[in-house]
Order: structure tokens, then sequence, then C-alpha cells
């Protein structure tokens, strides 16, 4: 206590307990039930910086040519970037699960290097701020995020508390992501951009980046184990020329690497699902950015139309996140079938308004239902798949709704900005996802080998011949 108490004085002392008290409650909360013996709070860091990072390019990225129009001449530009970008992606994406299954060592470091190409992107993108080699480098960084997702998915099993089940801790992880990341973050950023424009909110990215590296590097070392595990696969054999089913009990004949588990019934519904909606959330998340600045409106107007659908599919997240984490999903297929119902009546609403209300209550919607149906996909991954399989099929999951992303970004820098015309191709793509959805939940299929065209709990395989099959799923 000062000598001498003045107005200042007080404040800067009430301004530093509060700040105190609420360092000590978020530590708490992160280090609840266990968490950090188990090594979930070092986790918990790293996704909250991954969440921070993408706020903060999403801020610096707000004023620049990434958004500056929507001429045809801008999209054509825009296509051929999408090209060189994504398309690496979309070849090496599904290649990540087969290859952390394989990966003994070095999940923490391939982590922490998704920080790190993401910091060299950052300080690019300082120098290519008012270049069109801003295209890339900022798809680089969606692609470095997405990454991340997947590789975080497959660490999220290695750390669960003994008390909490994997539904809640991706639930927690998400919120926590928001709250800490997101909005903590992207006010942060906002804030640098007002002092130094985009360069500043790069700068404080390229800090987040670099701290997100050694956060994951941080992460406990048992992550790294994988004896025993075996890889789960997407496809479906069956009893088969190609495979051999083993019968319950008769696993532990047969070594693990040479093992596979399908994937259930009730996850590939979810797969599906769940895909057709990160095609609308991520059609919303560059479309939305595109409508406003081709919009012809001040940037004050533009700011407004873009803050009313972030708000909207902020509200949408939470909302959904927090319902998913108190509700009994005794039937997650049947859930996950309502959420993508539920986008496709939402885009459909989009079509027959044609304004930014029906592309604000879209994001609500969109964001809500990919939330609680992805809670609902973790739910039946965890009751579908073996301890053992758990981790791999987590990987195998998030590959494919970051890809599903991806494509709806695509489409939502590609489509013309008419609202009616960019809602009405995502509601033929949303139809078809929810009629694949369907039918597989129905035991049956629209795409052979990738729908429900199998048991609800799929007892593991062991590939015959696995050469002379040239199937590259084994």
């Amino acid at each position: 206590m000062p000598r001498k108490l003045t107005v200042t004085r007080v404040a800067a002392m009430r301004s530093r307990e509060l700040t105190e008290r609420g360092i000590a409650t978020f530590q708490r909360a992160a280090k609840a039930d266990g968490a950090d013996q188990s090594g979930l709070t070092a986790l918990t860091y790293a996704t909250m910086a991954n969440f921070a990072l993408d706020a903060a390019i999403a801020v610096a990225l707000a004023n620049t040519l990434f958004f500056a129009s929507a001429t045809a001449e801008s999209k054509t530009k825009v296509a051929l970037y999408l090209l060189i970008t994504i398309a690496p992606f979309a070849v090496i994406a599904p290649l990540i699960g087969p290859l952390l299954d394989r990966l003994q060592r070095g999940r923490r470091l391939a982590l922490a290097t998704t920080f790190g190409l993401r910091a060299l992107f950052a300080v690019l993108l300082i120098f290519n701020i008012d270049t069109w080699g801003l295209y890339p480098l900022a798809l680089c960084m969606m692609v470095g995020s997405k990454s991340f997702a997947v590789l975080k998915s497959a660490v999220t099993p290695r750390v669960l508390p003994p008390d909490i089940d994997l539904v809640r801790t991706n639930s927690r992880l998400t919120v926590f992501g928001l709250v800490g990341g997101t909005i903590g973050a992207g006010a942060l950023a906002a804030l640098a951009a007002l002092i130094a424009d985009s360069t500043g909110a790069l700068v404080f990215a390229t800090g987040i980046a670099i701290a997100g590296a050694y956060l994951s590097l941080r992460i406990p070392s048992w992550v790294e184990v994988t004896e025993g595990e075996v890889p789960a696969t997407l496809t479906y054999h069956g009893a088969d020329a190609r495979t051999e089913v083993l019968e319950p009990g008769k696993e532990s004949a047969v070594p693990a690497r040479k093992r596979r588990q399908p994937l259930g019934r009730a996850v590939v519904t979810g797969l599906w699902g769940n895909s057709s909606i990160r095609v609308l959330t991520g059609f919303l998340t560059f479309y939305i950015a595109f409508v406003a600045k081709g919009s012809g409106g001040s940037p004050t107007e533009q700011a407004a139309m873009l803050g009313l659908v972030g708000v909207a599919a902020g509200f949408g997240n939470f909302g959904g996140n927090a319902t998913g984490a108190r509700l009994q999903l005794g039937r997650p297929a049947l859930v996950v079938l309502g959420c993508t119902a539920a986008c496709v009546a939402v885009a459909l609403f989009a079509v027959f308004t044609g304004n930014l209300f029906g592309a604000a209550v879209a994001a609500l919607v969109a964001s809500a239902a990919s939330a609680l149906a992805k809670v609902s996909l973790d739910a039946a991954i965890q009751d579908d798949l073996p301890p053992e399989s758990i981790a791999s099929g987590f990987g195998r999951s998030e590959t494919v709704l970051q890809l599903s992303w991806v494509v709806g970004g695509a489409a939502g820098v590609l489509l013309p900005t008419e609202f009616w015309k960019g809602f009405a191709v995502i509601s033929v793509i949303l139809v078809a996802g929810l009629a694949q959805t369907f039918v597989s939940y129905t035991g049956h299929t629209l795409l052979p080998g990738f729908g429900g065209n199998r048991p609800q709990h799929a007892e593991q395989e062991v590939p015959t011949h696995p050469r002379e099959t040239g199937d590259p799923h084994w």
C-alpha cells in the first residue's frame, strides 16, 4: 500500500487486482478436472494460439487486396491462386492421417511446424500486403490452420483427463479457443490495426505464431506413444477377397500394425453430414467478405455487414458447443441428420431473401449446426471405435472436415456476389450432401464404399494381400 493514496494509484491497484483475479480464474478453468496432469492444459493453450492467429490474420486482411473487389478480373486471378495453393493441400491432406499412424515421434514438432511456417508467412505478408503475392500467402496461412486442426484432433485423445470424455473435451477446447483466442486476440489485433494498419496486425500475428510453436512443444511427451494403436480407415470391405474380418476376441492374434478398423455406419453418416455443413461455413467465411467489399458501400457500411454476420456466427458457434456439451447424445447420427437438414433449409431461405438478413440467419444457423454436429460426430467416434483406434479415427475425420471447409471457402471466393446466385449453388451442394447423409443413415449409399452400407460397429479387418489389391487405403 503506497503512503499517499490518489485516484490514479487506487485505479491502478484495482486494475492490477482484477487482472490477477482474472488470470487466476482462467488458469483454474484451464487446469480443472486434472487437465494439467493429463496434458490437456498444454494443448488448450496451443489451441487458443491457433484461434488467436486465425483472428489476427482475418483482421489484417480485412482492408487489403484479398477482399478488394469482386470484379471478373479479380475473380480470375483469385481462382488461379486458389488452384495453385489449395490443390496441393487437397492432395496432401488425405495423406496426413496415414502419415500420423506411421509417425512414432514428432507429433509435437509437427504441431509446432504449422505455427513456424505461419510465422514465416506472416512476415512475408508484411512485405507483400499490397501485391498479388498476398493471395498465395494468405491461403497458405489458411492451409496451416487446417493442418493444425487435423494434427490436434489426433493428439487430443492422448491428453484426455480421466473424468472427462472426448465430446466435452473437444467442446472445452473450442470454447477456450473462441473466448481466449478469437475474441481476445481479435480485439488486440483490431487495436494493433488501428495503430499501424494491417502491418500492426501482422506483427501481432507473427508474435502469436512464435508463441504457438513454443506452446506446442510444451505438450507432454506421451502424446508421441503410439504402440498398440490400430489405424482407422474410411472404406469398408467386409469379408471380400481383399480382407479377412477378425471375430471379436481374436484381434490380439494379429499385430496391431497389420489390422485396420473401419468406421461404423453412425460415424460415416456423421462425416457426410458434417462435411456438408462445413461446405456452408467455409463458403460464408469468404463470401460475405467479398460481397461487402463489392457492395460499393462506405468502409463503415462494409464493416457493419461483416460485423453483423460475424456476430451471428459467433453466437451460433458458442451456443452450439454449449448445447452439445449438455445434451445426452444417445443417437448422434440422427442429430447430425437434423443439423444438415437445418442448413439446407437456411441456405434456401437465404436464396429467397437474397439480402444481408438472410446471410446473417444462415451464418447463425450454420455455425450452431456445425458445432452441434461436430459434437455428435465426436460422440459417435467415441462410441463406435475401440480405444486403440480413436486417435486415428479423429485424425481421419478431421481431415475430411477440413477439406470440405476448403471446398466451401473456394466456392465463397469464386461464386457471383449476388446473394441469391451464390446461395443457390451452395444449396444444390447441400441438398446432395443431405441425400447422401440420409441414405447413409438408412444403411445405403450413393457412392460405393463411402456410405452407410456397413454395420453400426464394424469389426477389425486384416488385408489378405495388401500389395496385390492396389487399394491406396491399405
